[in-house]
């Protein structure tokens, strides 16, 4: 029986990937004209894109949003608030330092530029805007705000730094924010905000606990402009 129900699952997984690849294949070989570099190697890399997923997808359902639940929960016994903001700055800030998007785009930002900005220097500035967002997202939880009036003035901030940002920094931030909010991050960031809403008596989860991926993300573009603004002073 429980074969049955993980081949089920592993199907639902495969449902999920067969559209887009049959997508890029009709293209590559009905209107490119170009057949597909190695059929072998395009099989292979299929199935082990549905089982790597799939193992991806169980393996944080099992592990890392439980933890970061138990975590967000077990916040309110810490009287200080200022605690609960700095552990959640290390935590966005270490996750975001493994996010493979954005080692990613760190390297292609390094080589297009001539190494002009280095890929460490820009996952370290993402990595604080990121943990400086989240510590943001928590406190909105901790005192109870209303969600637009916390995001109003950090869009104006953005608004304000996007004029004086250089080039290309002000396009980098925004690609940056989306290449946080990838595997690593996302589980571990809304378990921990809606275990901690859950937590907080008179707190709504459903209302609270969500929107701090949000934060993160408009955090990640700050500090890359003013990185960007910082390197040019």
């Amino acid at each position: 029986m429980k074969f049955l129900q993980g081949l089920n699952a592993l199907w639902e997984t495969a449902i999920s990937i067969i559209p887009l690849t049959a997508i890029l294949a009709a293209i590559q070989m009905l209107i490119f004209k170009k057949p597909l570099h190695s059929v072998r190697d395009f099989i292979i890399g299929f199935f082990l894109s549905v089982i790597g997923l799939h193992l991806f997808l169980k393996g944080t359902t099992m592990s890392l949003i439980p933890l970061g639940d138990s975590v967000g929960r077990g916040f309110v016994t810490l009287n200080k608030k200022w605690i609960i903001l700095l552990i959640g700055f290390a935590i966005g800030y270490g996750a975001t330092l493994v996010e493979p998007g954005l080692q990613a785009l760190a390297l292609e930002v390094e080589e297009l530029s001539a190494g002009a900005i280095p890929s460490k220097v820009l996952i370290h500035g993402v990595a604080i805007g990121f943990g400086g967002g989240m510590m943001i997202g928590l406190l909105k939880i901790l005192l109870n705000l209303p969600y637009v009036k916390v995001l109003i003035p950090l869009l104006l901030i953005v608004i304000v730094l996007s004029l004086f940002a250089p080039k290309p920094f002000d396009a980098v931030a925004f690609d940056a924010a989306s290449a946080t909010t990838g595997p690593v991050n996302i589980p571990i960031n809304m378990a921990l905000a809606i275990g901690l809403a859950s937590a907080i008596e008179g707190v709504d989860p459903l209302i609270s606990g969500f929107g701090i991926v949000g934060l993160t993300s408009i955090g990640t573009m700050i500090s890359v402009m003013l990185l960007g603004i910082i390197s040019r002073l």
